[in-house]
């Protein structure tokens, strides 16, 4: 369905593996883009953590690596900084999921260099709206945003209401892809990943990328019909 980013992490049980041993069997390296992200203290605990996920993963270089949750980021940027001038790493950055890490990462959106950041952004928890992706877009930082759906917290929220008119006309079929349509649609965001084992799911998921993005004005009315 035209998806290419894979995101992952140590601390996501087995993820890593299967991602590398299905990048294996299939032949699809070169179709993915992939990220995963070192959750680590310690500069030789670091570089161990990614060395080793880069194995389980099958991609060195990598696309992406993060530094998981601002766990020692001055540290373990040092390491990805020198791997990215080698080749290793194309791009490097941080990840974090609640409004409390916005103004750090504000601080190193300014001054460490970073190609990627990860945040949570949705119709939900719209923080990152006031500094952050103003601030990314002008730095020309791409942003993955997270928790896309606020953990099912909003889809619990409409169980059971009708979609808008003019929500349906915009091509949304339901509730999931109307939220993701919301989230991608921001022009500073570059990649939603809305986690699922679901199958079905994921199809859904997935159908928020097709057709035109939401404007401005309707995505403040969408805001306004969930509240």
């Amino acid at each position: 369905m035209g998806g290419a980013v894979v995101d992952s992490s140590p601390m996501y049980g087995r993820a890593e593996d299967v991602v590398g041993d299905l990048v294996a069997v299939l032949s699809i390296r070169s179709r993915l883009f992939l990220a995963t992200k070192v959750w680590t203290s310690g500069r030789r605990e670091g570089i161990a953590g990614m060395q080793e996920s880069m194995r389980r993963m099958r991609a060195d270089p990598i696309d992406l690596m993060q530094v998981h949750n601002l766990l020692d980021t001055k540290t373990h940027l040092a390491t990805m900084r020198a791997w990215k001038s080698e080749g290793r790493i194309r791009y490097i950055g941080v990840t974090h999921y609640t409004d409390g890490s916005h103004e750090e990462i504000g601080r190193l959106v300014a001054t460490e260099g970073l190609d990627f950041i990860q945040i949570n952004y949705s119709a939900a928890e719209r923080n990152a709206e006031r500094r952050l992706l103003p601030l990314a877009a002008e730095r020309g930082v791409a942003v993955i945003a997270n928790r896309p759906l606020a953990s099912g917290d909003l889809l619990r929220h409409l169980r059971g209401r009708p979609l808008p008119a003019w929500v349906l006309e915009a091509g949304c079929r339901t509730w999931a892809e109307t939220l993701l349509k919301f989230a991608v649609s921001h022009p500073a965001v570059t990649c939603v990943i809305p986690a699922t084992s679901n199958v079905e799911h994921l199809r859904e998921n997935m159908r928020a990328g097709e057709g035109r993005y939401f404007t401005g004005a309707e995505r403040e009315r969408l805001v306004a019909a969930l509240y």
